[in-house]
């Protein structure tokens, strides 16, 4: 107790500016870590009036009338605390099974999080094995691979084939993972750098309606947060098919009396290496990962967070197979390989400094600088012999540079009568610096010509102001947002690089444009059981500076409406549904296009208007104290607005998907669960005469978890299910063939894969 008595000082003062009678104010934290808990409901139990503590764990119970409180979060045991209006009370959680009594719907003073209760339950029933599994936490969001383990997920949400990020904006502990104007293509995301077993939690949003989310937000955003105390160390080896190894640290720095003082460090790394698979050609797939977290008090009033990565992977892939290449012998099998000199290289290094400040009289303030260094190096061909057929198709893009921007906003939250006014004012820039930006004609992975050869650089500097207003059941949410960017592209390629040269000759090498974008959302909470929302606003996404400087008549920033009308529902203590109605409307769309002919350098192919529409349906149902059951389905209808009839199909982007799984947790230790995901059918080209193939794949996990250690296993594609794992339209021509064909290229998806692991924990 002594140690908690400066905390339990500290914490009065703070608050000391704004109580007053008829509040309860007090700050959550985590038994074990000390840490505050966000989100924390809390409950006035004579009144049914709640509220939730925000990031720094803090609360204020306006108008309370009883002597008692609720406090739950899911993941925690749930407490029934005594409380004294104007008196500041601490309150420490305790880690305990999931249980779905514990979500309480409520509205949230801070922002519009509806898919809070969703996040924090998932995370803590589905915990990520890899940063592909982080990303599948999002319901409705689906992935694929083809280049090789080390390149960035294909990404698919909301009636989008985003490709690697255009349409989803993805960022860990406020760095943004996008890349704009990236060589592979526009907004790619690399979460690779991310180890998953260092994440706290995550947040996500549908749709461009979040006054701090800019560029890429119009499919929605993932957030992720890492830890930022460990409640224990922990030493993990994975051994699996395919000569696959796996192997990861978490270790804490500094001792449990420095955490009382509120300073704490960890570092955590990561050893991956594998064959990749049953492919003809092994991927010889390695990846290396360092992460280290500081956090320490400065004075009463700030806490400063110091952040740094570091990632370095190479790989090998077979790449993408066109359909015929099997059946017509030029391969022994699907897993067969046309081009062996594929695959890639990448590196990013991460640092970022985060100074939280609590102001006094309820305002606050964050202030965050971030820096990254970035290498990406991809040989590949899709096309063969198609462009060239004495030296084949084959060509490398290579992205070099250095980025780093600013993040800051200032907060203050004020009560008037019955109503709660939450003001935001925030800023930020962007920079990067690419050089070079380069596509290359290769053969067997050697340099033959430039395709596109230069140097890019791009600004982006925004600002927003967003104001929530509670009273009663309603919450209202206003945001207005105006980015602006610069665009610089300077060619580099020889004259004789004719094809690189013709496309910059005579262009002006800059450009610029700004876009304002206004968001405005309400929910009605009827009781803990029900609430209704909807949400409408204005989002982006950025051209490729190359596209944008060659003037192709390309929109710069095209623009998205969306809207959607949504419900979150309890019928019952232990069912939880979220379902929402949503539309959007793209002023351009961006597909995956043919790197060699399409563009000057990345798959940013200019479609024309778009629009989407469709239902998100989530469900989580407790059946008992030990099993838990998820189902999310997700129908779209995607098409071009400019197109004709049977034309205005999207390609490869999906038209329904659906996951669903049965989780147990025992309290003997075992836990686990079973789960599927199904893609359905959908057009590969605009007049769906070109089919990419769905699939329904099933998973596995088992563990054994005790205090000191846990055994596992998990198993892929249990019922070994053929299946494709990416899909794309191409025209191509391989050798021997005396014309081009245009058909689906495909990546096949692993078949039964199992994986043993043995972790350790301690102090």
């Amino acid at each position: 107790m002594k140690k908690l008595l400066p905390l339990t000082f500290l914490l009065s003062i703070s608050f000391a500016l704004f109580a007053r009678a008829e509040k309860i104010i007090g700050l959550v934290v985590d038994k074990s870590t000390r840490e505050p808990v966000e989100l924390v409901v809390i409950t006035d139990l004579k009144t049914g009036n709640t509220t939730l503590t925000d990031k720094k764990g803090k609360f204020v119970l306006n108008y309370a009338q009883g002597d008692s409180i609720g406090v739950t979060f899911v993941g925690y045991k749930s407490e029934i605390v005594k409380a004294e209006p104007g008196k500041p009370i601490l309150i420490e959680l305790e880690k305990s099974s999931v249980n779905l009594k514990d979500i309480t719907i409520t509205n949230n003073t801070q922002t519009l999080k509806t898919f809070s209760a969703l996040s924090s339950l998932d995370l803590n029933m589905q915990p990520a094995k890899s940063a592909q599994d982080l990303l599948r936490l999002v319901p409705g969001l689906f992935i694929a691979q083809h280049q090789g383990g080390g390149k960035a997920e294909q990404i698919f949400l909301r009636g989008f084939d985003a490709d690697h990020g255009t349409d989803v904006n993805v960022s860990v502990d406020g760095i943004p993972v996008n890349m704009v104007s990236h060589s592979h293509g526009q907004g790619y995301a690399d979460l690779h750098f991310l180890i998953p077993e260092t994440v706290s939690g995550y947040d996500f949003g549908k749709g461009p309606y979040y006054s701090d989310k800019g560029d890429f937000t119009t499919a929605g955003y993932v957030a992720y947060h890492t830890k930022t105390v460990l409640d224990q160390d922990m030493i993990k080896t994975e051994v699996g098919q395919f000569n696959t190894y796996r192997t990861v640290a978490l270790i804490n720095l500094l001792s449990d009396k420095a955490k009382q003082k509120g300073t704490s460090a960890y570092i955590a790394g990561e050893r991956l290496y594998s064959d990749g698979g049953p492919f003809a050609l092994p991927e010889n797939f390695t990846r290396y990962n360092l992460f280290e977290k500081f956090i320490t008090k400065i004075g009463n009033s700030n806490q400063l967070t110091v952040v740094a990565s570091t990632l370095k992977s190479d790989w090998r892939s077979a790449g993408e197979i066109p359909d015929r290449a099997v059946s017509e012998g030029y391969i022994a099998n699907r897993f067969g390989v046309l081009d062996s000199a594929q695959g890639g290289h990448t590196s990013r290094t991460n640092l970022s400094l985060k100074l939280n400040t609590d102001l006094g009289n309820n305002w606050t303030m964050e202030n965050q600088l971030w820096y990254a260094h970035y290498h990406f190096d991809l040989v590949t061909n899709f096309s063969f012999d198609y462009y060239f057929p004495t030296t084949g198709d084959e060509f490398r893009q290579i992205d070099t540079r250095d980025l780093g921007g600013y993040n800051g906003k200032i907060s203050k939250t004020t009560d008037v009568g019955d109503a709660a006014f939450t003001t935001t004012i925030g800023a930020g820039a962007r920079y990067d610096n690419i050089s070079p930006s380069e596509l290359d004609h290769t053969e067997n992975g050697q340099f033959l010509e430039h395709l596109q050869y230069g140097k890019a650089k791009e600004l982006n500097v925004n600002s927003y102001v967003d104001e929530t207003l509670r009273t009663g059941k309603w919450l209202f949410n206003a945001g207005l947002r105006v980015d602006y960017f610069h665009f610089n592209y300077q060619n580099l390629a020889a004259v004789t690089d004719t094809f690189a040269t013709d496309i910059f000759k005579g262009v002006n090498p800059d450009a610029q444009k700004a876009i304002i974008s206004p968001k405005l959302s309400a929910e009605y909470t009827f009781n803990p059981k029900i609430q209704l929302y909807v949400k409408t606003g204005k989002g982006f996404h950025s051209n490729d500076a190359r596209v944008a400087i060659a003037n192709q008549g390309f929109e710069v920033i095209p623009a998205a409406y969306g809207a959607d009308l949504g419900v979150n529902w309890k019928p019952m203590p232990n069912l939880f549904i979220n379902v929402a109605l949503w539309y959007l409307y793209l002023q351009e769309e961006y597909t995956f296009g043919q790197d060699l002919i399409a563009q000057p350098g990345g798959p940013v192919g200019p479609s024309g208007r778009s629009v989407r529409e469709g239902v998100d349906f989530s469900a989580r149902y407790q059946l008992n104290k030990w099993l838990f059951a998820n189902l999310n389905v997700n129908p779209a209808k995607p098409r071009y607005i400019d197109s004709a009839k049977g034309h205005d199909y999207v390609a490869l982007a999906p038209t329904l998907t659906s996951t669903a799984g049965l989780d147990f947790r025992f309290a003997n230790g075992i836990n686990g669960g079973i789960s599927y995901r199904y893609l359905h059918d959908r057009a590969a080209n605009s007049d769906y005469t070109l089919t990419a193939r769905g699939y329904f794949i099933t998973d596995l996990a088992v563990n054994y978890t005790q205090k000191r250690y846990e055994l596992g296993v998990a198993i892929e594609n249990l019922f070994n299910r053929q299946w494709d794992e990416s899909q794309f339209e191409y025209t191509s021509q391989l050798k021997g063939e005396k014309a081009p064909v245009d058909e689906v290229s495909y990546t096949p998806g692993v078949p039964f894969f199992v994986k043993l692991k043995l972790a350790v924990f301690f102090k």
